[in-house]
């Protein structure tokens, strides 16, 4: 295996960075680790293409470097996890900056390319957060994915944890990528059915507005 590259003869953080975050499948163990905590398995599993011996190698690195942390879980379940650490969790924005960047990048996926909810809720939807667009807005959304919920808010940093929701939107997480990649708009997966709505016309304006999906 080929030595991994370092950029010690830069004084720069991005270079600095590098050092931390430039090798390969780092950032995607990252990703998956400010999801919730996992266990080796679940990391192998959506990570395809990853060895495990790879794997093994950069998640003692990321425990070095103080970016995630492994625990025992007792019994029965007696299975180590991982998670992601308080300096782990500020990769964020790199993740949303990266995520806005390369959607151009994707193709069209093919009918047999599984898209995960997590993938539409948060790299189609929530990394495209725009915060002055957002304004004074206090609403909170639920995105139903596939059987799968999420929460979004208006607020920057999510604002309070109620229940109770100005809008829903239930679907499938392919129509949220053709959305963000203007293959249709959200007005129209709604009136052709592949958006169920539930919440007011103003609240899906502003669910639009703040996520740039106008």
């Amino acid at each position: 295996m080929p030595a991994t590259v370092r950029y010690d003869e830069q004084y720069c953080p991005i270079a600095r960075a590098l050092d931390v975050l430039g090798d390969r499948w780092t950032l995607l163990i990252l990703r998956e680790l400010v999801i919730a905590e996992q266990r080796f398995t679940d990391l192998r599993a959506h990570l395809p293409g990853i060895a495990a011996t790879m794997l093994t190698q950069r998640l003692r690195t990321l425990r070095d470097q103080g970016l995630i942390t492994v625990k025992d879980l007792p019994p029965p379940a007696a299975r180590s996890v991982y998670s992601a650490t308080e300096r782990g969790r500020t990769v964020v924005p790199v993740l949303r900056a990266l995520t806005r960047w390369g959607m151009p990048l994707l193709k069209e996926p093919d009918d047999d390319v599984i898209v995960r909810p997590w993938t539409a809720a948060n790299a189609a939807v929530g990394a495209f957060f725009d915060e002055q667009a957002a304004g004074d807005t206090d609403e909170r959304y639920l995105l139903v994915i596939d059987g799968e919920e999420f929460r979004l808010s208006s607020v920057v940093g999510g604002g309070d944890a109620r229940d109770t929701f100005d809008l829903t939107l239930v679907s499938t997480a392919r129509v949220w990528i053709d959305i963000r990649q203007g293959r249709t708009t959200l007005c129209n997966a709604i009136k052709s059915g592949r958006i169920e709505r539930v919440g007011s016309s103003d609240a899906l304006a502003n669910f639009a507005r703040v996520f740039q999906l106008d």
